[in-house]
């Protein structure tokens, strides 16, 4: 596995730092400059989490704040500097697991409290090309492949290099060679889940828009991790959204078989398909996902996404089981005033024997007080059949930017 430090990224985005001058970055003319005029922002997330799980006696009570500090300095002849630190404070006891802190006890709440750099990075840009090298958020497309996990209190992101282009005609290019991944159960290490995957991937994403209102891109996800071997695969994959008169189209397919060093061979594939209604009053969208099973051996897995974004917001399907899912899902959207709805139904199927894996209930209302401040309540309720056990979460988040 290649190693490179972050350390020289650390000291200048450091240095970057004690100016803290608010404003809009503008070209520099010298590297003091660079880093005496940059932009400065302060965010802050708090977030209470219930969860009521059957085989736990007790009830998990989360209440963390996170608060993120970002600096981007001005840019030299197309290079700025990125610095980005977070801290999960506890808000009261901690009456919640994580795989750090030993609370057995209680079900998992993903949000250990510490300190952590989120982001370091230096970003060269020219002429439709853009270089970022060291710590860096990469999401592609909708997060179903690779994501940062952005809902967790401590973000998921990479230590690479990307190269992204624009300038090849019609195919816009995003590849990234990532030696370490920062999961989101960090700045704390277990052996249960490590903060860090040392890594020696490639992941390539190219995009095209046939005609307007129509997009299709196309993947390569090589993954190899020395650390979480059976998660090492090679996917290829095409993806297709199109507006049409009345409707939108989303569908996808990938294939996916064993890479590197693990240990268990396999070929199993992915597809979705989803339709979207545009009423009136709200938005109705009907879907079905499949994470196939090779004969039960191994199922399509995808380590690197924002799984909190599919197959429900309880995260009971947070590793594909090894029979593969399927997910029909239904959901309405819309407004109410000034609050942004959404609910969502799922009924989930293994691929491989076409048990019954469960059901749930997914309802979010969101609702911005001002440009600066916004509310959030969440709701998830699994009904287990053949896979975990019932499941209630319940959140209540407060996020302010400045």
């Amino acid at each position: 596995m290649k190693k490179v430090s972050l350390l020289p990224f650390a000291l200048t985005a450091v240095l970057s730092l004690q100016p803290l001058v608010n404003g809009h970055a503008e070209e520099a003319s010298s590297v003091l400059q660079m880093l005496g005029e940059g932009d400065t922002s302060l965010s802050f997330r708090y977030r209470y989490e219930f969860v009521d799980q059957d085989g736990i006696d007790k009830n998990a009570n989360a209440s963390t704040l996170k608060t993120r500090l970002t600096y981007k300095s001005a840019s030299l002849n197309g290079l700025t500097a990125l610095f980005e630190v977070d801290n999960v404070t506890l808000v009261g006891n901690e009456s919640y697991r994580t795989p750090s802190n030993g609370n057995i006890g209680y079900p998992i709440v993903a949000d250990p409290d510490g300190t952590d750099v989120n982001q370091v990075s230096l970003t060269y840009t020219s002429d439709g090309y853009r270089a970022i090298l060291g710590r860096q958020r990469i999401l592609h497309s909708g997060q179903r492949f690779v994501g940062g996990v952005g809902w967790r209190q401590n973000e998921q992101t990479y230590d690479a290099f990307t190269l992204s282009s624009k300038s090849l005609g019609p195919v816009a290019i995003d590849y990234s060679y990532i030696w370490d991944v920062n999961r989101i159960f960090g700045p704390k290490d277990s052996a249960a889940q490590p903060k860090r995957w040392e890594s020696d991937s490639h992941i390539l994403l190219a995009a095209m828009s046939p005609a307007k209102g129509h997009s299709v891109k196309g993947y390569a996800y090589l993954l190899d991790f020395a650390d979480a071997t059976a998660n090492s695969s090679s996917t290829y994959g095409i993806e297709y959204s199109g507006k049409f008169d009345g409707f939108v189209l989303d569908a996808a397919y990938a294939t996916q078989s064993d890479y590197a060093e693990n240990p268990i061979s396999y070929d199993a594939d992915y597809m979705m398909a989803q339709l979207t209604l545009p009423l009136k009053l709200m938005s109705v969208t009907v879907g079905y996902e499949v994470l196939g099973s090779d004969g039960g051996i191994a199922a399509f897995k995808t380590p690197l996404a924002t799984l909190h974004k599919y197959q429900g917001w309880a995260d009971k399907f947070l590793g594909t089981p090894t029979n593969g899912i399927e997910d029909t899902y239904l959901k309405f959207s819309g407004k109410l005033g000034a609050a942004k709805l959404a609910l969502i139904v799922h009924d989930f199927k293994a691929d491989f024997g076409r048990a019954d894996l469960g059901s749930e209930l997914d309802v979010v209302a969101t609702y911005a007080i001002n440009k600066t401040v916004s509310v959030q309540l969440k709701y998830a309720s699994y009904d287990a059949d053949s896979h975990a056990s019932d499941t209630d979460k319940l959140w209540m988040t407060v996020n302010a930017k400045f």
